[in-house]
């Protein structure tokens, strides 16, 4: 009998261990899917999934009827995160800019590329390459231009490739032309033709040089089909 009473005691313990096992374990269960959801709603705000994509995508905006600007990209995503939009170039994009007579003035490619729509500011980055109508040659890692200000500009380094020189330094101020530019910290100019002569100055300014007028035979680094 002492031994059936002891078996008894024995169980009523294990019966005891396990419930309180059950309890510590249901407690552990619950607080590992709070925790796991806690961090879906987190990753769900920071990695926001667009509101609308298109491939291949092409536009023409224009103004007042008139063609101003022509964009191509093979993707594109339009975000809204907290009633700020902004659109996406996840692989790259290609812009070129018109003048009243449908001529190329300027155009720009990059491997990645970003428009904030509020603040209308287009950032560039990747192998960016800009031109313009006289066939100067803009290269940077990262440059950003703002519609309303009609500016463009980068605190990295540029190079910029001309006819018969080669400017590098780092900032780089200009209109969205890529007419009147200058260059912030110049590092030195290479001369590619004879008879150029001249020293870096603490500005290098484009404005001095001749332009060379853009006419029908002109083919710039950007041509697009439309």
């Amino acid at each position: 009998m002492k031994i059936q009473k002891s078996d008894s005691n024995i169980l009523q313990y294990f019966k005891q261990i396990s419930i309180a096992v059950l309890f510590i374990g249901a407690a552990i269960f619950f607080y590992a899917c709070e925790s796991d959801i806690e961090k879906i709603k987190a990753f769900s705000l920071t990695d926001t999934l667009p509101e609308s994509e298109a491939v291949n995508f092409e536009s023409l905006f224009t103004d007042s009827g008139q063609v101003r600007f022509f964009l191509k990209a093979p993707k594109l995503l339009r975000f809204e995160n907290e009633g700020k939009a902004y659109i996406e170039f996840p692989e790259g994009m290609e812009l070129v800019r018109y003048d009243d007579n449908n001529r190329i003035t300027s155009g720009i490619t990059a491997n990645y590329a970003k428009q904030i729509e509020k603040e209308q500011k287009w950032e560039a980055k990747n192998n960016v390459i800009a031109t313009n109508a006289n066939g100067d040659t803009l290269k940077t890692e990262h440059l950003i231009w703002e519609e309303q200000s009609e500016k463009i500009y980068t605190d990295e380094f540029v190079k910029i490739i001309r006819a018969d020189q080669i400017i590098t330094g780092i900032g780089f101020t200009s209109d969205q032309s890529l007419e009147n530019w200058k260059i912030k910290n110049p590092k030195g100019i290479i001369y590619v033709t004879i008879g150029g002569e001249g020293n870096p100055q603490d500005s290098i300014d484009s404005s001095p040089d001749p332009v060379r007028p853009l006419n029908q035979t002109d083919k710039s680094p950007l041509q697009f089909k439309k």
